[in-house]
């Protein structure tokens, strides 16, 4: 099987990068043992340079917006546009914004404000890859900006009220707003990280208490695995009915 390449478009906060793994290290642990991958700091200028010798392809989180000044940001849309049915992707967090504005959506900061803590997300449709099926999943995120129109081409097949694009799927891509790869630990440190400052002490609150409760980490990543065809899907009915 051909490696998994980790477009890493970011880094935990200076703060929190010695308690907790870096981010190709979280995707590394979400695809388990066996699977081969290959980083690219993108941020340095790095990126494949056949994205058909590669599996797949997943973009990072970033504290970037897709819409910043950056000099990484326009060469890393054009490789996904230049991707497209060569590979396929995934996009977690920033990744979900960017595809979907290289492939033709917008991405602005949200008027809504924060996305922190343990969100839920109705499921909208069921691609061949979601397996376990599940009619909603519950999954830490941390976010401001969004999807605000989705592309053309996309199917949306995740939402919330605070999050309607939440979830976008293509043939050969896919993407998610939410952080399977961020364990709840994690979560809460970033979480207190920012309280006060970035984040209102009172959402602050609403997050930690969200972060105890039970998430659907392991069905998204099931989902994610699947997608890359790391794993076969089960025969039809085999589903985990959750």
């Amino acid at each position: 099987m051909k490696p998994i390449a980790i477009l890493e478009t970011g880094k935990p906060p200076e703060a929190l990068k010695d308690a907790f793994d870096d981010y190709p290290a979280r995707f590394r642990a979400l695809l388990g043992e066996g699977v081969a991958t290959v980083r690219f700091d993108v941020q340095a200028g790095r990126l494949p340079e056949d994205p058909g010798a590669f599996q797949g392809a997943i973009v990072t989180g970033s504290a970037a917006g897709v819409y910043d000044d950056l000099p990484w940001i326009a060469p890393l849309s054009d490789w996904l546009r230049s991707a497209r049915g060569k590979t396929r992707l995934v996009g977690i967090c920033f990744g979900h914004q960017i595809m979907a504005q290289a492939f033709g959506g917008e991405v602005a900061r949200s008027d809504r404000g924060w996305g922190v803590g343990l969100h839920r997300y109705r499921v909208l449709a069921d691609e061949p890859w979601m397996f376990p099926r599940a009619a909603s999943i519950a999954i830490p995120v941390s976010h401001q900006d969004q999807v605000l129109t989705p592309p053309a081409d996309a199917r949306v097949i995740a939402a919330s009220d605070f999050t309607p694009f939440a979830g976008l799927a293509w043939d050969d891509a896919m993407s998610f707003q939410c952080h399977p790869e961020f364990q709840p630990d994690y979560a809460a440190a970033l979480v207190e990280s920012r309280r006060g400052t970035r984040i209102p002490e009172a959402l602050a609150d609403e997050a930690m208490a969200s972060l105890s409760r039970s998430n659907d980490r392991a069905v998204l990543t099931a989902w994610i695995r699947a997608f890359l065809m790391l794993t076969p899907p089960p025969v039809e009915g085999e589903g985990s009915g959750i």
